[in-house]
């Protein structure tokens, strides 16, 4: 895929940063910026498509709501997490701590919609370019809006390498392919959505908590919690199979590590904004993976352990240039979707595309 070089994007004060594109990168007037909804705060029920509306519950204590996927009846649950204020990273004393985990930041942040598990293999394989005549029946406009995203060929291997599909994660998608599944699904459900920033990512796995898991401290406790290399018999597990944190999400620790929008940098907590931080990526890799895996020891689950990408990823993938869509050596790395409470506008929504895609 060659990248085209474009012209000055007016990236609204959710963004707060005005990108071009170059040679093989994004280059950014400022790197590391902050998310802010520019709309009034609305109401739920009118930030959801028409068949989530009537899906919005009450599941324990979190609010959730069930998406279904137009034609295909395939749905999903998001769970709110309420807007904030927590600190991000780690304590100087905290267990198998690294640099990067620090300086610690005092971080607020706006309500936001999470997924309630892992997107599955059921739900990202309705994106391939093989199911792409499944949805022919949908309005004129839907059809036409998803009919212009360029969607995955089938990858050169196996990207679950045998380890289950159907309610068991998505993995080895390249980030690219994960935001372009993003902007696909938005167009078809009528909701945005995204992958979470760093800093949405670890206020959600905290879930208000302080310690080295949203749990405590015990890596006994982990295993009620998270699939990791002392219980994953060397494969991932279908969501879901372990107890979830207070804010009802599941496999914040294990299973598979989750990609999320931020670019990897060891020293951005010390320069990131304190409201909706975001480190803007300007290249491929490296990008920040949180989580930790079913093959991690436990020290890599905790709450403010992170993962930088890098051409490792990619490894084993024989083609020239290299796939956009896949990497060959990350069957541990899948996705969570989020969606802002305040949903940007569709100018708004535009232009953020045109921006982590490339595009324009």
């Amino acid at each position: 895929m060659k990248i085209q070089p474009k012209k000055n994007l007016q990236i609204p004060s959710f963004i707060l940063a005005i990108c071009i594109a170059t040679t093989g990168f994004l280059s950014c007037k400022s790197s590391v910026g902050t998310i802010k909804p520019t709309n009034p705060v609305k109401e739920v029920a009118s930030e959801v498509s028409k068949e989530t509306q009537n899906a919005v519950s009450k599941d324990g204590s979190s609010e959730v709501y069930t998406e279904t996927i137009p034609v295909a009846n395939k749905s999903f649950d998001m769970v709110l997490i309420p807007a904030g204020q927590f600190v991000m990273g780690s304590p100087s004393d905290e267990p198998n701590r690294k640099d990067d985990e620090g300086p610690q930041k005092n971080v607020s942040l706006d309500a936001f919609w999470m997924g309630k598990y892992e997107v599955t293999w059921s739900v990202f394989e309705l994106f391939f370019k093989q199911n792409q005549e499944l949805f022919e029946s949908l309005d004129t406009d839907k059809l036409s809006a998803i009919d212009a995203i360029t969607r995955p060929s089938p990858p050169y291997e196996d990207p679950s390498y045998g380890m289950g599909k159907d309610d068991f994660p998505a993995v080895s998608m390249s980030t690219y392919s994960a935001l372009v599944f993003c902007k696909w699904l938005s167009n078809i459900t009528g909701h945005f959505y995204r992958l979470p920033t760093e800093a949405e990512w670890e206020y959600a796995a905290r879930a208000g908590s302080k310690t080295m898991y949203e749990f405590g401290a015990s890596e006994e406790e982990l295993e009620k919690y998270a699939v990791y290399y002392k219980n994953s018999n060397s494969k991932y597990a279908e969501v879901g199979t372990k107890l979830p944190n207070k804010w009802g999400l599941y496999d914040m620790h294990g299973n598979v590590a989750e990609w999320t929008l931020d670019q990897y940098k060891a020293d951005a907590y010390a320069k990131m904004e304190e409201k909706n931080p975001w480190v803007m990526p300007m290249v491929i890799h490296p990008r920040i993976i949180r989580g930790g895996s079913w093959d991690d020891d436990a020290e890599n689950l905790r709450s403010a352990a992170r993962r930088a990408s890098s051409v490792k990823l990619q490894k084993r993938d024989p083609q020239i240039p290299k796939s956009f869509w896949w990497f060959t050596d990350s069957n541990f790395v899948g996705l969570r979707l989020v969606s802002p409470k305040n949903q940007p506008s569709p100018e708004e929504q535009s232009k953020f595309w045109q921006m982590v895609l490339d595009e324009g």
